[in-house]
């Protein structure tokens, strides 16, 4: 080989693409991850817009903005986009960045996959959103896609069951690479009892997620064939029940819920023990927490169910166990509010954000202990009760920290401090007009007004006044969210220094990680 030859063969060999092709051919974990936090960020305003359009159509009683068909349609499409777009692939983009960084690994185990399992998305929810635009309009059926509605709906259904396919593809290969990566890629010495909990919890989740997402394929798969290869699972008329259907994706939708939050409860355990300057409390303890709620999780899904008539041993098994979920929740409740005790507490925005999780989660977890009480339960069931319910468990639990990961990671991602004071306005703007919105629905749901409806009795218009003006008000506080982030981003800001954040072992981190393409992004060469 001449001299001019190897020049070339090594030159040929640091290529690195740039503009579109970068991303779209990278196998690296930081750009990966943050091509799942842009993706789940806009996901968030879509399905935040389709809310909107629910509160406009919700602010006086009668039918005003959307018509009953396309309302049904947007409350189906919001809860799918906000699930399966905005906190999902959210937390899959903070795992990808901080995993590998926090177990010392040079990057994911399977950074090929990896890129697959993000470019999978945005053509499964471009199908979703298309689906709104065919001749029979979006799925009308709620995100559960309950038999008989979802057998009997046009094409949207069937663009939806596609696309629940391919996020389901896409959810399973990152588990199994988050999996993979941990188990195989930890740093000598990074024993698992000595992971960052965010670690911990991702670990727990992705077993979740290998577990559960298979089984929503199957029951998506069974509606497919149901409404186009002549099988009756869900049809009485051929032998079939409405009620299997409502077993197999709650045996799925249960755990789901746990894939939702566990993360949230990692960054927690994150931000907390920070700006408490002392180590967390129970770190064991902690562990074994996430891992009960995860066993327990695949056991409880009935609860969902109490009022389709079961034998009343099956409730009370369905109610016993759910009841018992409390008490690891609680656990990790205590240890947060043990690892604050006696700290020197400073309230940047992180720690704002991650109180603020703490306090209304567990008002979630409350308004869930009493919707697991059966006779209580025929009361609540399907009203905005339970709506007022899983929005302090999925917006103030999972949205809230992921906002708050946002900034606590933000300075040592960019090397630029975000503004601490429009940090905290948005804090400020999101937490009331959170509030706002839905801590009326409570007492809505309590007097009886029913979930997906476009239309309700007088007696329930001025909750419902209060709860549109919040719901607008909390839309318009995110682009202020926005507008901090792309200042930290271009660098407008000042430098973060090596005193962002001291951490509670003392050791400062600093902002010094390797660039995005480190000597592991490519394999080596084989001469």
């Amino acid at each position: 080989m001449s001299a001019a030859h190897t020049d070339a063969h090594d030159h040929h060999h640091d290529h690195r693409p740039s503009g579109i092709m970068r991303w779209l051919t990278t196998t690296n974990h930081k750009d990966i991850g943050t091509m799942y936090l842009i993706f789940s960020l806009t996901m968030f305003f879509v399905g935040g817009i389709m809310a909107l359009a629910i509160r406009a159509e919700l602010f006086q009683p009668g039918l005003q903005v959307v018509n009953p068909e396309l309302f049904n349609s947007l409350t189906t499409m919001h809860a799918l986009i906000m699930i399966f777009g905005a906190i999902m692939p959210g937390f899959v983009g903070f795992a990808n960045w901080l995993i590998p960084m926090m177990i010392g690994a040079p990057d994911m185990a399977l950074p090929r996959m990896n890129n697959w399992s993000f470019w999978i998305l945005p053509f499964a929810f471009a199908m979703l959103l298309g689906s709104l635009f065919t001749v029979g309009g979006g799925p009308a059926s709620g995100w559960t896609l309950y038999a008989p509605l979802s057998v009997q709906g046009g094409a949207g259904v069937d663009m939806t069951i596609l696309s629940i396919h391919m996020m389901g593809i896409s959810s399973v290969l990152g588990a199994i690479n988050i999996v993979v990566t941990i188990m195989n890629m930890r740093a000598p010495g990074m024993d698992l009892m000595k992971m960052p909990l965010f670690v911990w919890t991702w670990l727990i989740t992705a077993f979740l997620l290998i577990a559960a997402m298979p089984v929503l394929a199957g029951a998506v798969t069974m509606l497919l064939t149901d409404r186009h290869f002549g099988t009756a699972f869900f049809d009485p008329a051929g032998g079939g029940d409405p009620v299997l259907f409502q077993h197999i994706f709650w045996f799925f939708g249960h755990p789901e819920v746990y894939i939702l939050i566990l993360p949230a409860f990692g960054i927690v355990s994150q931000i907390v023990p920070t700006f408490s300057r002392k180590p967390l409390f129970g770190y064991d303890s902690m562990v074994f927490a996430t891992a009960g709620i995860a066993f327990l999780s695949f056991i409880v899904w009935a609860h969902h169910m109490f009022t389709v008539g079961m034998p009343l041993a099956g409730e009370l098994f369905f109610m016993y166990a759910t009841m018992l979920i409390a008490v690891p929740t609680g656990v990790k409740v205590f240890n947060w509010v043990a690892t604050m005790w006696r700290g020197s507490i400073t309230f940047e925005t992180p720690m704002l954000f991650a109180l603020a999780v703490v306090f209304l989660f567990t008002i979630g977890g409350l308004s869930g202990l009493m919707l697991a009480i059966v006779p209580a339960d025929f009361q609540y069931h399907d009203t905005y009760f339970v709506v007022a319910h899983f929005h302090y468990v999925l917006f103030a639990g999972s949205i809230m920290s992921m906002m708050g990961a946002a900034y606590y990671w933000l300075p040592k991602w960019t090397g630029r401090m975000y503004s601490e004071r429009l940090g905290k306005t948005h804090f400020w703007l999101t937490t009331i007009f959170f509030n706002v919105t839905f801590f009326p629905q409570h007492f809505l749901g309590l007097a009886g007004m029913p979930r997906r409806i476009p239309d309700y009795a007088l007696e329930f218009t001025e909750f419902n006044v209060i709860s549109s003006i919040g719901a607008f008000g909390l839309g318009l506080a995110q682009l202020l969210f926005v507008y901090i982030i792309i200042q930290a981003v271009r660098g407008k800001n000042k430098k973060a220094t090596a005193q962002v954040w001291e951490g509670a072992d003392g050791l400062e981190w600093t902002v010094e990680s390797p660039p995005p393409y480190h000597t592991f992004a490519t394999p080596p060469t084989v001469k």
